[in-house]
């Protein structure tokens, strides 16, 4: 539903908001399964989720007036979402014979992914790279379940205890606004545009180019012209020019 929304901010039709609800919503467990190799998909297998994620999409176009109420409920349930996928990308990591470093990355993965590849498409920085805390909470949870399944602790207890403990700090992190020390570096100080992105930067790039190309054409047409031209002249004048009297033998009167 928020990637509806996203779509709905860049003015895309129901098959482009379709398009980004899924990417959102199964992104994050295709690039895990892709990665560790972990077939069939789960989407591909069970195709239902996809049309639960397509009626949810739609469902948010038809009701988008609604949804600036909804917003505190969007929060709850996202917290809810990144824990439970976070969870999930460590099981299919541990199930697969993986150690506690490829564990925490599938949880990593399963929990950004999806929202990474939303906001790339809408053309927006993604909200992991800068805003509170997310990507850290689903490597916290990913470290905490896989050191309770080494430590053969009840795996319902686990997934409860994980659970619980990534939602109470996404929250905490939601109210206090709690973020990861941000890098900046500038070797001079730079006026930014918020139209600066990077599909601007490309757009521009290209223009560049075409302006160039355009401008090399016109200066070698102009050359094949002005080559034309003299070539033309050089012929007249020559044409036009006195031939040089060369004497011969005398005629008899």
């Amino acid at each position: 539903m928020t990637a509806a929304l996203a779509a709905g901010r860049q003015r895309m039709d129901l098959f482009g908001v379709s398009m980004i609800a899924c990417v959102t919503a199964l992104g994050g467990g295709t690039v895990r399964d892709l990665l560790l190799g972990h077939y069939p998909l789960r989407w591909v297998a069970e195709p239902i989720f996809l049309l639960i994620v397509v009626g949810a999409a739609l469902v948010t176009v038809f009701a988008s007036f609604l949804m600036a109420y909804f917003r505190t409920i969007f929060l709850i349930l996202d917290a809810i979402g990144l824990a439970a996928f976070s969870v999930l990308g460590t099981q299919v990591a541990l199930s697969g014979g993986h150690g506690l470093v490829i564990a925490c990355m599938a949880a990593v993965v399963t929990g950004v992914s999806g929202g990474v590849m939303r906001d790339i498409l809408c053309d927006r920085v993604p909200l992991v790279f800068s805003d509170e805390l997310y990507a850290s909470i689903a490597l916290i949870a990913g470290l905490s379940y896989s050191a309770m399944h080494l430590a053969d602790v009840p795996e319902n207890l686990a997934v409860i205890i994980t659970l619980s403990s990534a939602f109470i700090l996404r929250i905490l992190a939601i109210y206090y606004s709690i973020s990861l020390p941000v890098f900046e570096y500038q070797e001079r100080e730079i006026s930014r545009d918020p139209a600066g992105r990077l599909t601007m930067w490309m757009l521009n790039k290209a223009g560049v180019r075409r302006r160039e190309m355009r401008k090399r054409t016109v200066g070698n047409t102009q050359q094949r012209r002005r080559a034309r031209t003299n070539r033309t002249e050089g012929a007249a004048t020559e044409a036009d020019s006195p031939r040089p009297y060369t004497e011969g033998p005398e005629q008899p009167e």
